[in-house]
């Protein structure tokens, strides 16, 4: 008879999906906040609410299908139906020719921890606001190159 009520719960959370933080990984996003604070105060603000909202899990508890620094992740802007596929990556490795995006850009706050099927908004430079969603995450070996053995 209480059915209903995990259903709205879960409509009033879909503006702020569920996410889920890779404990390795904690300690460098937090001092990439804090080293933006002066730089950029409102990313760095919203990177750091999202990891005050975050679930932290160790590696090995970790979800296959939750985006983390080194995932390959697909997402598709509802706006305009393209679909885009990018690694989300820290700062030092961020490439966008090769689809190397920074945790600190407004795409990879907003991509950080979230897991297939999430929808979420994603603020523009021009002031758009845009719904995306997660089609998939693949998760990279980040140490292991390409080469063999």
């Amino acid at each position: 008879m209480t059915t209903q009520k995990p259903e709205t719960a879960k409509k009033r959370r879909g503006r702020n999906p569920k996410i889920v933080i890779n404990a390795d990984e904690l300690e460098h996003i937090e001092a990439l906040a804090d080293g933006a604070m002066q730089r950029n105060p409102a990313l760095a603000d919203r990177l750091l609410g999202e990891i005050g909202r975050a679930r932290v899990v160790v590696p090995a508890k970790m979800p296959a299908d939750v985006v983390s620094i080194g995932s390959r992740v697909t997402y598709r802007d509802e706006t305009t139906g393209q679909d885009k596929t990018v690694t989300l990556v820290y700062p030092e490795d961020a490439d966008i020719s090769q689809q190397q995006v920074s945790i600190m850009t407004p795409i990879g706050v907003a991509l950080l921890g979230l897991s297939t099927g999430a929808e979420f908004y994603w603020d523009t430079r021009d002031n758009q606001r845009r719904i995306l969603t997660v089609i998939g995450v693949e998760q990279c070996d980040t140490a292991n190159s390409d080469a063999e053995g």
